[in-house]
């Protein structure tokens, strides 16, 4: 019964904010900056840390520049996955322009299922909307780790069939996407995959961002098995809530090494990262272990 309540009141107060328009929106988004970066210092000691480490070259009021662009796009992210509750299909196209859908119907022509690798970068909440831009795959998938909070769990996910993909749990990924597979389906999965690895079980190391990281290579694991293509999703951001998503291939320099695509992908994900850092989210605790 709580769960239904708290859940019956996020959808109040979230919907009833959706359907304000973006410039009052974006009004909201600027208050919250002034409450999370001015205010509460959401996380700073984390952001600074991580900049710090990431770019050595940069003065401190580079930095410090980087840092305040971070904390406006993380407000802006806020009110515009809110708005996914209540954006029409209209608005979406004059948000969003997407290059290269095209080789996403070539390869599913081909028998290829598609791991889509995209980063913590810009809005990744409104990437599922690239489906629309499909000919040939109308199924679109995406990886999601489930919230504690059920009744907020439930409403993100409400938030994020906006554009009908499915959202598939961690555990079950392997298991869905062999099924689909084995079913013959034109399918493409995304994977969010620069988030923190527990190094204490990956045996898994790069350097990204001037760091040893670990990594997961389970995308590419799970790709292998299903004679999956892989794309990268690099992302710019054109203006206030405008973004350009843009599909290239993987192409590792060395497939003789271990997580080829993987090791490309990050090395790829660094290159969008450094041409716009502030939009990338550096409050996660990516480097926790040592």
């Amino acid at each position: 019964m709580r769960e239904k309540l708290m859940y019956g009141f996020y959808r109040a107060v979230f919907g009833a904010i959706a359907l304000l328009p973006f410039p009052v929106l974006y009004g909201l988004s600027d208050m919250l900056y002034l409450i999370l970066a001015k205010g509460m210092k959401y996380r700073r000691n984390v952001i600074r840390r991580n900049l710090r480490n990431s770019f050595p070259e940069k003065s401190e009021s580079e930095l410090l520049e980087i840092e305040n662009d971070f904390y406006h796009q993380f407000t802006d992210n806020i009110v515009e996955t809110v708005k996914l509750l209540h954006i029409s299909d209209r608005q979406v196209d004059e948000h969003i322009k997407v290059i290269g859908a095209e080789k996403v119907d070539k390869l599913a022509s081909e028998g290829h299922p598609v791991v889509l690798y995209l980063g913590h970068y810009a809005n990744w909440e409104w990437v599922p909307s690239v489906v629309r831009h499909f000919k040939e795959v109308k199924l679109c998938a995406q990886v999601y780790k489930p919230q504690r909070d059920k009744a907020f769990d439930r409403l993100m996910l409400k938030v994020r069939s906006r554009f009908n993909p499915v959202s598939v749990p961690q555990k079950q990924v392997f298991r869905t996407l062999i099924g689909w597979r084995n079913e013959g389906l034109k399918f493409i999965t995304g994977f969010i995959a620069d988030h923190r690895s527990n190094a204490k079980i990956s045996h898994h190391r790069t350097t990204f961002l001037n760091q040893i990281t670990p990594f997961n290579p389970g995308g590419e694991e799970i790709g292998k098995r299903i004679n999956a293509a892989y794309l990268y999703l690099d992302v710019e951001k054109e203006g206030r809530g405008h973004y350009k998503f843009t599909f290239k291939e993987i192409e590792p320099a060395d497939m003789e090494e271990d997580s080829p695509y993987t090791r490309r992908y990050m090395e790829m994900l660094e290159e969008t990262i450094r041409r716009r850092p502030g939009l990338w989210l550096w409050s996660h605790r990516r480097w926790h272990y040592k």
